[in-house]
Parts: structure tokens; sequence; C-alpha cells
């Protein structure tokens, strides 16, 4: 039998071989796997040999305790807002501590522990807690503390009280009156010390209020169309609920147009510091 032997041309360069990696590359992926294998290897083997007697003492949680990644030892969880590992395995972050999950923030898409309950209490300090989550964040450092469902029992705070404004006449005018209360406040407005609510019935005034912008909190705008100088004067915001009653007020200001023109002058003048009688030199050339 005879036996042909072919040998076909290949197309390489003298002194080259097949394309393969250099010593120092296979080395590097080498080295890299083998550290890749020794970290999965040695927390494998850290899990396997836990001895949860061994385990470090967990202090200072202020919203209990969870397991770690290996599900072994006792450590933090986390707070209200603190990033978090969703399920029920801790990898990077950690889990969440007592009452709260983890959920993906809708703005970052981050995931970030939050309270299950988002209903507030009432902490035996007289305080209004936002949800029980941030209630047992300060009996921990409180331990008589005690709490009830829903907020606590209030006279009216004003949180956001209306502002002084001027404005030309013909404009319109707003005022804004934000109150927290529970029981619910009832809002009403007044003018220059008067016990007359407006509007009234004055048709150019009028009054709105809503819920918000937070639960237990309430809203109201009053609105001057067509102002003129006689809706000068001091307004005042009233909340009162069946434990009492606050106030607070603010000036409006109606100038004509050229009075209207120098307060803005002046204005300019204390915000920048700048005269352009004083500070001009005529030298611009």
């Amino acid at each position: 039998m005879l036996l042909l032997i072919v040998l076909l041309p290949l197309s390489f360069a003298p002194g080259e071989s097949f394309p393969s990696y250099t010593d120092d590359e296979a080395d590097e992926d080498l080295a890299a796997l083998g550290d890749y294998r020794a970290e999965a290897l040695e927390e494998r083997s850290a899990c396997e040999r836990c001895v949860p007697e061994l385990c470090p003492p967990a202090q200072g949680c202020r919203a209990g305790l969870v397991r770690d990644s290996c599900g072994c030892c006792l450590e933090c969880g986390g707070l209200e807002g603190q990033p978090c590992d969703p399920g029920d395995r801790g990898v990077y972050y950690g889990l969440c501590g007592e009452g709260l999950e983890c959920k993906t923030d809708g703005e970052t898409r981050e995931t970030q522990c939050a309270c299950a309950s988002q209903e507030p209490v009432c902490g035996s300090d007289a305080r209004t807690y936002t949800n029980v989550c941030a209630f047992r964040e300060a009996a921990f450092s409180a331990p008589g503390l005690s709490s009830s469902r829903g907020p606590c029992s209030t006279v009216p705070v004003i949180k956001v009280p209306p502002r002084n404004l001027v404005n030309v006449t013909g404009s319109s005018a707003v005022f804004l009156c934000e109150v927290f209360a529970f029981p619910m406040a009832l809002v009403e407005w007044r003018k220059d010390g008067k016990e007359v609510v407006l509007p009234g019935d004055d048709p150019h005034i009028s009054v709105q209020s809503r819920g918000g912008p937070q639960k237990y909190e309430l809203s109201s705008w009053l609105q001057i169309e067509d102002a003129t100088r006689d809706d000068s004067g001091t307004y005042r915001c009233v909340a009162k609920n069946e434990l009492g009653n606050v106030s607070a007020t603010a000036v409006l200001g109606i100038l004509p147009p050229g009075e209207m023109s120098a307060y803005l002058e002046e204005r300019v003048k204390e915000l920048t510091g700048y005269d352009p009688i004083r500070d001009y030199d005529g030298d611009y050339y």
C-alpha cells in the first residue's frame, strides 16, 4: 500500500507559529482564575466552618439583628434609607432590619430599606413619628418609650407661614399657609386684626384649601385678583382645632407702577450692593 503525504502551504512569516497566548498572558489568566477559585473556596469554607459561639457581638443595632451573608452570625440590620441587598441573603450591603423591606427607589433605581408600614405612631414622649420604624430607632435610645397608633393629638403647627409680598396695582397676590394638626385643623384668613373671615362678600378675593402635601396637613391659599392699594395691609392665617389655635401674619404692599419701579431699584441695590451713581466712574474707554 502506498501512503501519500500532502503538504499544504501555510501563510506564516518566517519565525511565526500558530496563534497562541504568550506565556505571560497564560500565567495572568491562570493566576486570575486561581484567585477567583481561592476566594470562592475561602468564602465557602468560612461559611462551612460557621461556629455561632465565635461570632463577634453586634452592638448598637437600631433596626434590630439579621443574619450575615453566610447565615451564621447576627449583624446589624439596615436602617430606613440605607442601601440593601434584595432577597433573603446579604451579599454586599446586607439585609434590612426589623419591619423594613428592600425596595427600588423610583428615581435613582437603587435599592434602599423602606419601612413596610407608613402609618404614623404617637410616642409616649408626645412626639409623632412618621412610621413605626422611625419610632423603633428612637426607642433604641429610650428603652422606656412606648407608642400608640396614629399621630399624637396636637395644637396646630404652621409648617409654612405666609410670606410678605409687594406687587404692582392690577396684579394678583397669593398667600400660602401649610398647617399640620391632629385632629385636622380648620384654616381661616383675616385682615388687619379684624375678625371678619375672608373672603366675605368681596368678589376679587378667594380662599382655597386642600389636604397635603403630607398626611394630616392642610394647605390653604388666599388669592387677590386685580389688587389695588386698598388691598395693602396685614393678612393673618389662623389654624385651629379642638385643642387650640395658632396664627401667622404677612404684609401685602400694592404700589402704582412708578413707585413699584423705585422699590425694585432699591431692592436691587440692597441685594447686590451696587449703586449706579456711586459706582459709575465714566472711564469705559
